[in-house]
């Protein structure tokens, strides 16, 4: 799965063939405009428009049809939530071993910072017997149909790189994110949702929409955001004095004009813009619809946890699965403020709070619906946190831990995941990972083939070569599939 090359040299073509009297022209330019992987931008009668969010195959057959990602912006302390460390809380109050460190810098401790023990109570749950945090006592119930990965590492240190490199593959903007391939290689279900949906529900993300961007992907891959309050999308109501009708007669002669146009550039973005308004003439019955939750009973609302009048996380959860039953192919949710430099007690109570029976009933609800086998539910943040204790008056900071890229923990489930396993672990001070290291982009490569690609082959070409989400890196973790 390729795209065609440079679009620049595409329309210099079309240029060169249109005065030709056999129809050569139309057929080049609908021969250049089709991409490798099947994804034609036009075709030749008439130079019309071919729905660029056509359902397509992948590579081989997927175990997920559908992502469910839970970014937890801010990054968890993977040390107070799922890695239990009794040595670690044995050291508590006394310096690190400079051997355990190895020359790590970092911004807000010295390298010789006294640790930090755990901060609350752990205890075994299900027959897989995994060890959670007494924060987490809605996921201690489902456990034994999650994946907990206790190896995940990352090469980026500071939250906005670091969360635009697991959503990207790169540290910096401009690269297509996880959605935006998954589209770019699957085509859309739903005729009338966006296939990539983005939530926020929180005070801001570090990384900002360079997340959801499609990047150098064309830009109807781009993930498309839902606000908390008032219209989900911006203008998707008509302003006063517009009825249907003369909504629907304006949008058919912008699609006539843009048409003309596309026969006289070729340029696929103005394929997205078409689709892109037919989009948006339709969103104005089924957005309002989708958050509409009067219809969901009250036990789920209860099993959430669900205020259906007042944006949270929860909310956002019971919108995800309903987007997912209405064909949306990936929802991120964004929950922001897991950044502890200061009073990691504090903030994980409180951020816990809000998440854990949401994620926990996201679980449950799809699976009672037959529909956690082909969705892929990821739950996670961006590094993890030092073992040692960050205290800066200056700064006004005490019991707090520092970024920690060297190793921390995600869970997943679902969509042809393994149930109930624990996988990978780190030293005794969870320092470093010692057993079975997942990078970032060993797990991209993983939710790739969850979803039938093979990493390696989702390509698109772009600035002389191809690209691709895991770049020139990554392994699929095979121990991680059902």
């Amino acid at each position: 799965m390729t795209e065609s090359p440079n679009p620049g040299l595409q329309i210099t073509r079309r240029h060169f063939f249109q005065g030709c009297q056999l129809g050569v022209g139309k057929m080049a330019l609908a021969s250049l405009l089709t991409s490798g992987m099947g994804r034609p931008q036009v075709h030749a009668a008439g130079i019309a428009p071919v729905n660029p969010m056509a359902a397509r195959a992948p590579h081989f057959p997927a175990k997920a049809k559908a992502v469910i990602h839970l970014f937890m912006a801010g990054a968890p302390s993977q040390l107070d939530l799922f890695d239990y460390k009794p040595k670690l809380a044995e050291f508590a109050g006394k310096p690190i071993p400079p051997e355990v460190v190895g020359g790590q810098r970092y911004a807000f401790i010295r390298p010789d910072a006294n640790c930090l023990g755990p901060q609350f109570k752990f205890a075994r749950h299900g027959r897989c017997g995994m060890e959670l945090a007494e924060v987490l006592p809605h996921l201690a119930k489902i456990v034994d149909e999650i994946t907990l990965v206790k190896s995940v590492h990352t090469d980026q240190f500071n939250h906005a790189p670091a969360q635009i490199f697991f959503n990207t593959g790169f540290s910096q903007p401009g690269r297509p994110s996880l959605g935006s391939w998954t589209t770019y290689g699957l085509g859309a279900e739903a005729s009338d949702l966006p296939a990539f949906v983005v939530m926020s529900t929180g005070a801001g993300i570090s990384g900002g929409a360079a997340n959801w961007s499609s990047g150098f992907l064309p830009t109807e891959f781009s993930g498309v955001r839902l606000r908390n309050q008032g219209d989900p999308i911006i203008d998707v109501s008509s302003p006063a004095g517009v009825d249907p009708r003369l909504q629907r007669d304006s949008l058919d002669l912008i699609r006539t004009l843009n048409r003309r146009r596309l026969e006289l550039e070729g340029d696929p973005e103005i394929a997205t813009r078409i689709a892109s308004y037919e989009m948006a003439f339709r969103l104005q019955t089924s957005a309002p619809e989708l958050m509409d939750l009067k219809s969901e009973s009250k036990e789920t609302l209860e099993l959430y946890g669900c205020d259906p009048d007042k944006p949270s996380f929860a909310r956002a959860c019971l919108l995800a699965r309903r987007m997912i039953e209405r064909g949306v192919r990936f929802v991120n949710i964004y929950n922001e403020g897991w950044d502890a430099h200061s009073d990691v007690v504090g903030n994980l109570k409180g951020n816990c709070g809000k998440t854990d029976q949401a994620s926990a009933a996201l679980i449950l609800d799809l699976k009672r619906r037959g529909l956690l086998n082909e969705t892929l539910v990821i739950w996670g943040g961006e590094f993890g946190w030092t073992p040692m204790v960050e205290t800066n008056p200056a700064l006004g900071r005490s019991l707090g831990r520092d970024h920690h890229p060297q190793a921390y923990s995600m869970w997943m489930a679902g969509g042809g995941t393994r149930q109930g396993l624990v996988y990978g672990s780190t030293d005794d001070l969870g320092f470093h990972v010692v057993d079975n290291p997942v990078h970032v982009h060993d797990l991209q490569a993983t939710i790739l083939h969850l979803l039938g690609f093979d990493h390696e082959r989702l390509t698109y070409f772009h600035a002389g070569r191809q690209f691709r989400l895991t770049d020139v890196h990554g392994r699929v973790i095979h121990d991680l599939l059902a």
